[in-house]
């Protein structure tokens, strides 16, 4: 099967949400990393000793998942291979960042059942991302 080295409409869409995506994460990221003491203080008791007890090792997979997907994004835009290696670390960052801290802290109990719902979906966004790079660079759109 002959392959195309122009990609399809779709993948410029996909690219784009893909970056809008990671630079909310990124957005997120910042705020969260430069919170004012006064607004940690304005925070329920356990959600503050939740940022209390953060391993400084999952602030660094969270920032491997935002930047290395935003990275990632705007490599697939640029169609670069390394856009998939990027989204791997994004995917792996998310990963340890959320496996870390439901496994680390009282995250579960503090914030209920329903905070695992984001974490998955953006977890499975990462590996979507990676796959469709993969798959990009197969249909050689990405050199």
């Amino acid at each position: 099967m002959a392959t195309s080295n122009k990609p399809s409409k779709g993948f410029w869409i996909v690219g784009a949400i893909a970056l809008a995506w990671n630079l909310v994460g990124v957005a997120t990221f910042i705020g969260q990393v430069t919170m004012s003491p006064a607004t940690l203080a304005a925070l329920p008791p356990g959600q503050q000793a939740l940022y209390a007890q953060m391993p400084v090792w999952i602030e660094a997979s969270y920032a491997a998942a935002v930047f290395g997907g935003t990275l990632g994004a705007l490599a697939l835009l640029l169609r670069k291979r390394i856009a998939m290696a990027l989204f791997l670390l994004s995917a792996i960052g998310a990963a340890l960042q959320f496996g870390g801290v439901f496994a680390l802290t009282d995250a579960y109990r503090v914030l209920g059942p329903s905070s695992v719902v984001m974490p998955i979906v953006i977890v499975v966004v990462c590996v979507a991302l990676w796959l469709y790079a993969r798959r990009c660079t197969a249909r050689g759109w990405l050199g």
